[in-house]
């Protein structure tokens, strides 16, 4: 077990979209509670300033990643030219973004918009994952460049029908260069498509580049039935060093409730899904280490 794991929080359990003053108020918050990194979501560039934020977090001691938001509209696949273009456009300034702030990942359902589904023959999946390597594979180059990778999360069915198991998302990024773009899990979607988390975990092997934890309702980690300490022995496994990071929502904002299913509160305050899962994960964690 890997007594030297970090952890973050993405400022979707509070907020959306992210904002400097609600960042503002957020990462001090954060810090003290005793996370080691923040997740922001940039569902608009230019909702944020990546240089004030930059020097936020450095004030704070809190690294960052960053999180796509693929709305309405933001497609690599399936969609006309003017579309892919200015799809690929939205990543690459996300991508500047995290160099801004020295994040090292930029994650997300970086294919197609959230909530997008159609059935699909294989030969019909196999030329999709073709044009997804294309479209993405000038990203992937621009996020080389600036020394940030791109982690491509596989979304349960519900969401998308394009990627949804670790093993898809490894077919369609066959060929794209792992040291920039790999893949990212979140336990909530391996929860509803994966047969063995740990397993598919260790399929991914060294290209698992992000991480992304909740419970199994979207609230905190550990109030719920998955195996945590075989996801965490399949991580150590597995060789990843970054940070294990909560990711809920909130049922405030109804942009952001609607789109992710949140019909009632997953804990008494937002702040205890935070509070709650960084004290069962560094738990764990702890409870895990060999003795000194």
């Amino acid at each position: 077990m890997n007594a030297a794991r970090s952890f973050g929080v993405n400022t979707w359990v509070w907020t959306s979209p992210l904002t400097d003053d609600r960042l503002a108020e957020l990462a001090p918050r954060v810090a003290d509670w005793g996370f080691d990194s923040i997740e922001l979501p940039v569902e608009d560039v230019g909702d944020w300033d990546p240089e004030r934020a930059a020097t936020l977090l450095e004030s704070l001691g809190l690294t960052a990643t960053l999180v796509l938001a693929m709305g309405a509209g933001r497609e690599l696949v399936a969609a006309d030219r003017p579309t892919i273009a200015a799809t690929r456009d939205y990543m690459r300034r996300v991508v500047d973004m995290a160099h801004t702030i020295s994040a090292p990942v930029v994650a997300g359902p970086a294919y197609t918009s959230v909530g997008r589904t159609w059935r699909m023959s294989e030969t019909e999946r196999r030329a999709c994952y073709l044009q997804l390597r294309d479209g993405l594979a000038p990203v992937v180059e621009h996020a080389r460049a600036a020394g940030t990778t791109i982690a491509v999360e596989p979304l349960n069915r519900f969401e998308t029908s394009l990627i949804n198991t670790v093993d898809q998302a490894l077919e369609a990024l066959d060929g794209l260069p792992a040291e920039a773009c790999g893949v990212a899990l979140d336990v909530f979607h391996m929860n509803i498509e994966e047969q063995d988390i740990p397993a598919a975990i260790r399929r991914a092997g060294a290209r698992v580049a992000h991480v992304q934890v909740s419970g199994n309702d979207r609230g905190a980690p550990g109030a719920d039935h998955i195996d945590w300490r075989g996801i965490v022995d399949a991580l150590d496994d597995v060789g990843y060093e970054g940070p294990l990071t909560i990711e809920s929502f909130t049922q405030d904002n109804e942009t952001i409730a609607v789109a992710a299913s949140i019909w009632r509160p997953l804990a008494t305050t937002q702040d205890v899904i935070a509070v709650d899962g960084l004290a069962f994960l560094s738990g764990l964690v702890r409870k895990g280490a060999p003795m000194a």
